[in-house]
């Protein structure tokens, strides 16, 4: 249950950031970017899928957002418990990756309900999603940042304690 320590841990947090900031609200990031220059059939299948995105994401939510945000909130509160108060290694490694991960998501409810709302289509649909890539890559950078500090922090006041 070494988590810091372990390389294994890293490969997981960068392959996890790195799929978080590829895919925007369903399409790849090459996709937008192929729309945003064509015009033609690829900005067609990126409002396709975007679509079909936020529909199954506002739909879920609608039916069964309350119950969503309950169990969350409910994970998330064991996760801290476990992590924060007991101390353990992997609950906390856990934390630091699902707690910024949980932001994303809430992002990403937030510019399905923009994209419903205001009918994003064309460019104004490839920028709004650049724009949210921008943002999520943020997040992952300051996540990551923080999970480095943290975890060296953690191995070297653990490593300090066994002299």
């Amino acid at each position: 249950m070494r988590s810091f320590s372990s390389v294994w841990f890293w490969i997981v947090l960068a392959l996890y950031w790195s799929a978080a900031s590829q895919f925007v609200m369903g399409a790849s990031f090459d996709l937008i970017m192929r729309a945003r220059r064509d015009q033609g059939q690829n900005l067609h299948d990126l409002e396709m899928l975007v679509g079909i995105h936020v529909r199954r994401k506002l739909s879920l939510m609608r039916r069964a957002g309350h119950w969503i945000v309950a169990f969350t909130a409910a994970v998330l509160t064991l996760i801290v418990l476990l992590a924060f108060v007991y101390w353990l290694e992997f609950a906390q490694a856990v934390f630091l990756l699902v707690f910024p991960m949980t932001l994303v998501r809430l992002m990403e409810l937030r510019m399905s309900f923009r994209i419903e709302r205001e009918s994003l289509q064309g460019d104004k649909l490839c920028r709004a999603l650049l724009r949210h890539r921008f943002w999520v890559q943020l997040v992952g950078v300051i996540a990551i940042f923080v999970t480095a500090v943290w975890g060296m922090l953690y191995v070297l006041s653990r490593s300090a304690l066994s002299f």
